[in-house]
This record gives C-alpha cells, structure tokens and sequence, in this order.
C-alpha cells in the first residue's frame, strides 16, 4: 500500500510538473577543470537557479555515448531545463573516454573519475550555493552506468585501484589530506537519488556481446581501434572478476544490510541498445531486496532521447522528445529533495 501511495503521489507531481511550473533564470559557470589525470584535462559546468532557496539540492550528469564518444555538451539542454524548472544546482561532467589517451583509458578509469566529480562537488559545491548533503546522480546509456556505479560501489575504494587485487576503485579527485579507503570508511560517495537513463548494468554481457570487437562501430566512430575495456591482456573469459567488478548489478546489497538511496529507472519501449526488460530487471532485484526502485517504460521512444539538440536517429529534438520524461525526473528530484 505504501509503495502505491508513492507512486500516485509521484504520477500526480509528474502531471503538475508539465503545466505549473515556470522557468526562472540560471547562472553559468562553464568549463570548470576540476582534475588532469595523467595530464588529461576534465572540466564542468555548473547551472545554479537564480531562485531563493538557499543551500539549493545537487543533481551531477554524466553524458553518454557508449563509452568513446560525446562530452558534456549532449547533456547541456538536460542540465539547464532542469536547473531553470526545479531549485536543483546541476554539474554537468567530462570524464574520460576509452579512445582517450593514444586509446589507453581503462573503464574503470571512466568511473574513478565519475566517483571524483562526485566527490569534488561535495568538496566545492557550497561555493554555488549547493549543499554537498544534497547530492543526486543521474546518466544516461554510458553516463547512466558511471551513475550507477557511483550509487552501488562507491564504498569499494582503494588506493591501489584496479593494479591490485582486490580490485577496487581510486577515484580522479580526492578530498585533501584523505585516502580511498578513508572515504570509504566514512562512505563519502554516498548520494541521496540516483536517475538512470536508458542504462547497461552488466559489463560481462556487454562483452560477450561484442562491444569490444572490431564489428562494434562506435570503435569507429572514436576513430579508435577495437581492443578490450581493460587493454588487450584482459578478457572476459579469463578475467571474469574483472567485468563483474565494473557490472552494477554486481554491487546489489540487501537494504537490512545497507540502503540504498531511492533510484528512478527508465527507458524507452523502442531502445534496441538497452532493452527495457533489462531495466525492469534491475528494478525487480532492487525491490526484491527492500531497496527503493522505481521504472517508466515510455512508448514510442528509442535510445537517446535526452540528448541535446536535434539528431536524425531519434527524428525530432530534445524538447519534444525529452517529455514526458524530463516531467518525471522534476518530479522525482522534488519529493526525494523535498522542494
């Protein structure tokens, strides 16, 4: 009964969020660097409501693009609409690619440095008026899975990274004067909401399923040659831990042992990339284990409908083709923030 009311309470906030709310205006700050692993520069961009909420709530976005292409850029018109119709600060994040670096980036680098945006935001975000206690991630294909590890792995930190075992992860940025584990120790990367878009969550089916072979064109596209997540002398079939430890659906935990915080999960009928019944899966484990989860399977969409501008693969632009989706992330960052 609980869980009904919730989501009668979310479905009628989603249908306000459409009609009732105006946008107020926002400040920029772009092309803030905030790290340069081995010299590779990342930046973001920050869009503050000129509202008068003070301590205003964090939503930080990682861009998608199958892991080699795109940067913050495709996410701009998501950031902004959602800065300029809630009171919620937006940082829209670089990482890494793995076709950066001569095509030597590893993927868990790509989520040591989602884990350091994170984590610099809480460092830094009060500078904006932010509150580093009101921090949400979201993502959407790729970005939707740095997300999701943010949310599921962040208190699996180490030093030595992915050099050693067990493998754990090093985040890009560190709070002054703290180690990996010390931010573990105090789960410093934990987050209160969490929004996946269009997600993957099982890097071992990704590579079973051929992404790392030369017939995946986004290598292509990267104008990069085809080689695997880790480099050439690691492979899914030798080197499973490997794969599972970069999988989110690896890190699920039961809520009597740890909470989660609430996750939104959606995805369009018509994605041929992240089908929605894997998504309706990972909800299903979610609530399974007590934790908070909910989905929307939007008709009529494909893969990549938040992306900013107009494209010819989903034949329209981000304002039609955003909603009602974006209604439904307003919503959702208002209940869980309160706003």
């Amino acid at each position: 009964m609980r869980q009904l009311i919730t989501s009668s309470i979310f479905l009628f906030l989603s249908s306000l969020c459409s009609s009732a709310l105006a946008d107020h205006d926002i400040k920029h700050y772009p092309a803030i660097k905030w790290a340069s692993p081995k010299g590779f520069d990342l930046t973001l961009d920050i869009a503050v409501p000129q509202t008068e909420t003070k301590s205003k709530p964090v939503l930080v976005i990682f861009h998608g693009g199958g892991f080699l292409l795109n940067n913050k850029s495709i996410m701009s018109n998501l950031a902004d609409t959602i800065a300029s119709r809630t009171d919620v600060i937006t940082v829209n994040v670089n990482y890494r690619l793995l076709s950066d670096l001569d095509n030597t980036t590893k993927i868990n680098e790509l989520v040591e440095d989602a884990m350091g945006s994170v984590l610099w935001v809480k460092d830094n975000i009060s500078q904006y008026g932010g509150d580093p206690a009101k921090v949400a991630v979201t993502g959407d294909s790729a970005g939707g899975h740095l997300a999701s590890m943010v949310t599921l792995a962040g208190r699996t930190l180490d030093s030595d990274g992915f050099d050693k075992k067990p493998l754990g992860f090093k985040p890009t940025y560190l709070p002054q004067g703290m180690t990996a584990e010390d931010v573990a120790k105090k789960d410093g990367l934990k987050v209160q909401a969490t929004i996946l878009s269009y997600t993957a969550f099982s890097l071992v089916n990704m590579a079973k399923g051929g992404f790392e072979a030369e017939g995946n064109p986004t290598w292509k596209w990267a104008h990069a040659k085809a080689r695997g997540f880790f480099g050439d002398k690691i492979n899914v079939n030798d080197n499973l831990d490997y794969y599972q430890a970069m999988s989110p659906e690896h890190y699920l935990v039961n809520a009597k042992k740890y909470t989660l915080p609430p996750q939104f999960v959606h995805v369009g009928d018509q994605d041929p990339v992240t089908k929605p019944e894997t998504s309706q899966q990972y909800v299903d484990q979610l609530k399974k284990l007590g934790q908070s989860a909910r989905l929307k399977i939007y008709p009529g969409k494909s893969h990549g409908f938040l992306d900013s501008g107009c494209n010819d693969y989903n034949k329209g632009c981000f304002k039609e083709l955003s909603q009602p989706a974006v209604d439904d992330m307003v919503a959702f960052l208002n209940e869980v923030f309160h706003l």
